[in-house]
């Protein structure tokens, strides 16, 4: 694979235009080439081309002599009277880029290369930018997880020694100073004077330097002058730590010394209170009654167990965010190494070492924060959510990918090979036997055709959801992540497309089961055995869902279980994303639904036996033909007053500031 097509492949697709643009520079380096073979003899342009060395191994010098630090350009008149650029370091409005300075312009078809490098320099300042903006991101998100680590640890120590922490000053001493290893491993990195910055994935919280019992910690003198330059910032400001659903809010005090010594970790406990967020229908219920919520923290190991794996998510996902850093920063380094050779290799030049020395003392090529941070979070994280196992620590951080297995293919393409040839079968026995033009087969159509039509709505739908997964995965659709799958249990689309030609072959197979009982004038005295087939598929389609056993894709049918009722109760719940589509998907299944209706009417209220119902002349069922089709509308209706109270601050500035503009 060529190097152009292997880069756009890695790159990280939200942050694709940050990336510096390879096709952009491939196509000057592909104008000078032409301008070149244009103003050189045939003969001279076939020796130009093979003056590249033909080695077998090639250095790179991408990321050679990285931590050297050399001069950007050469020092002496000799190197600079042979060097094609110069490149110097300039500041642009407050901030540093680079620029080349091209010393061969006067060479016929130098306002080519000028071009060029011109390219390469915005193409080189808007990466080494980005790269900053989000080095220093991370570096807040860093600080914010310290600061949590010390509220977690203090709230274990709690739990694990709730009477007795007094008396025990030689443990306390002991667990002290793991909060102090530990937090310090993430503060070590982080800059002074950085004010922590909420996150999405990471829980936000925030409180003050904490000093262990039994001394100080290099964590805590580390803090000590950060916290004391960011008090006129963080003033009374609140921040949040989510406990079982509930948000914890610690308060900042008055004023820090800059002197002060840390409290013991347990104390930061005694300024805590818990923020509900009516995530639950009982706190929901509680707010519109105006019932006094619970304000002081419950130390129970359910909490702390739940506060766990919501820190341990955000540090997997903090990892996460590194890696991605980290590849950016070598894909980027080495895009400009391969420019650069081809450069060389199209004008004869040696540019390409000076410029590459640029890149390797420039921060895109010489920092080693995000390398340090990422030794650190491992270390942290082996410790305190492995219990020290460092194997299964690596792989909850760097989950392997799935490995797709042949057993699934091979049965996925079986029953898809099964449900072609049951269809092809249905069709010629119909034809074959003239089924439709004998006695009773409009009332046959009127009373199976509801009843079977369930299983294709939902195999249709079920296919089209699979072709989502395929194409989400096709171009680096973090679709697990999105929706909130547990970590190695989310589908692939060969699972869903397993699932749905199963459905299919046995919805089919119980079609021509049913025909092939109802031709047979031996199965006259069981026609009701015959017509409870599709009943009976459809509760072995719901036993299976409700199988509590770990059989069938369990995490995924209680995640789709789950979801659905917080559809049916959505005025009860939090909205996110999981649930809000789902309920998109449920207005497309209005059919489905009417004919679970007449599942129902049939079964219950209609002469089964006979193959006789009166659905059609009950107005209680005409009345609930329409309910049933409104019931997914309103479901995802009743979801959007939840969204705007929860956003209704963004929807107050986005209107303020779009008056403005009109008004303006």
């Amino acid at each position: 694979m060529k190097f152009g097509k292997e880069f756009t492949a890695q790159m990280v697709p939200e942050w694709q235009k940050a990336y510096m643009d390879y096709g952009n520079l491939k196509t000057l380096l592909k104008d000078i080439l032409r301008f070149k073979q244009r103003k050189q003899p045939p003969a001279c342009s076939t020796l130009a081309g093979l003056k590249r060395k033909l080695t077998l191994y090639r250095a790179f010098s991408g990321l050679t002599q990285r931590y050297n630090n050399h001069p950007t350009s050469p020092s002496t008149p000799d190197d600079i009277e042979s060097q094609a650029i110069l490149v110097n370091s300039v500041n642009r409005d407050g901030s540093q880029s680079y620029q080349t300075t091209f010393l061969m312009s006067e060479d016929e078809g130098g306002e080519y290369e000028l071009v060029f490098f011109r390219r390469l320099d915005d193409e080189f300042n808007k990466v080494d930018k980005f790269y900053r903006s989000k080095v220093e991101e991370v570096m807040n998100e860093a600080n914010l997880l310290n600061k949590q680590m010390d509220a977690f640890i203090a709230f274990r120590i709690k739990v694990e020694n709730p009477q007795g922490w007094f008396d025990r000053s030689v443990e306390m001493t002991r667990l002290a100073s793991d909060v102090a290893a530990s937090a310090a491993a993430l503060s070590a990195s982080t800059p002074r004077g950085v004010r922590a910055s909420s996150r999405r994935v990471v829980l936000p919280m925030s409180m003050d330097v904490i000093e262990e019992a039994g001394g100080s910690s290099s964590h805590g003198q580390a803090d000590e002058s950060s916290d004391h330059q960011d008090k006129d910032h963080d003033h009374d400001e609140l921040e949040t730590f989510k406990v079982v659903h509930r948000k914890v809010q610690a308060k900042k005090p008055n004023s820090i010394k800059p002197s002060s010594s840390r409290p013991a970790p347990l104390e930061v406990l005694n300024r805590v209170k818990i923020n509900n967020t009516l995530e639950t229908p009982r706190s929901t219920i509680k707010s519109f009654l105006r019932y006094p919520m619970q304000t002081e923290l419950n130390f129970s190991r359910e909490n702390l167990k739940k506060v766990e794996q919501l820190l341990k998510r955000a540090f997997v996902e903090f990892y996460q965010k590194l890696r991605l850093l980290k590849s950016y920063s070598f894909l980027n380094t080495l895009a400009f190494s391969k420019i650069m050779k081809k450069y060389d290799k199209i004008t004869s030049r040696d540019a390409s070492k000076s410029y590459m020395k640029m890149v390797d003392s420039s921060f895109l090529g010489s920092s080693d924060e995000v390398t340090k941070l990422l030794e650190r979070t491992e270390a942290t994280f082996i410790k305190h959510f492995s219990n020290s196992n460092r194997i299964r620590a690596m792989n909850i951080l760097r989950p392997k990918a799935k490995r797709e297995r042949h057993r699934i293919t091979f049965s996925m393409g079986f029953l898809a090979g099964g449900t072609a040839a049951l269809i092809l079968s249905l069709i010629l026995i119909i034809r074959a036997r003239k089924i439709m033009s004998k006695e009773g087969a409009t009332r046959y159509m009127d009373n199976m055709f509801p009843l079977y039509s369930l299983f294709g709505f939902i195999v249709l739908h079920t296919v089209l959801y699979a072709a989502n997964i395929y194409f989400w995965r096709r171009y680096r659709v973090n679709y697990s992540f999105i929706f909130g799958f547990k970590q190695g249990t989310e589908l692939g689309y060969r699972q869903v497309l397993l699932l749905s030609f199963g459905l299919a072959v046995l919805a089919l197979a119980s079609v021509l089961l049913n025909l092939d009982m109802e031709m047979d004038p031996k199965m006259k005295a069981y026609e009701g055995l015959t017509e409870l087939l599709p009943l009976g598929l459809v509760l072995l389609v719901v036993i299976i869902f409700f199988c509590p056993f770990n059989v069938m894709y369990r995490s995924s049918r209680f995640f789709f279980l789950t979801r659905l009722f917080h559809c049916i109760c959505a005025p009860l719940y939090k909205v996110t994303l999981p649930d809000f589509f789902l309920a998109d998907q449920l207005t497309s299944q209005v059919q489905a639904f009417r004919s679970l209706e007449f599942y129902i009417c049939y079964y219950v209220w209609g002469d089964y036996k006979h193959r006789e119902n009166t659905c059609k002349d009950n107005d209680i069922y005409k009345a609930f033909f329409y309910i049933v089709a409104v019931i997914p509308y309103w479901s995802r209706l009743l979801q959007v007053p939840n969204s705007l109270l929860e956003n209704i601050n963004q929807i107050v500035k986005f209107i303020h500031s779009l008056w403005l503009r009109i008004f303006r």
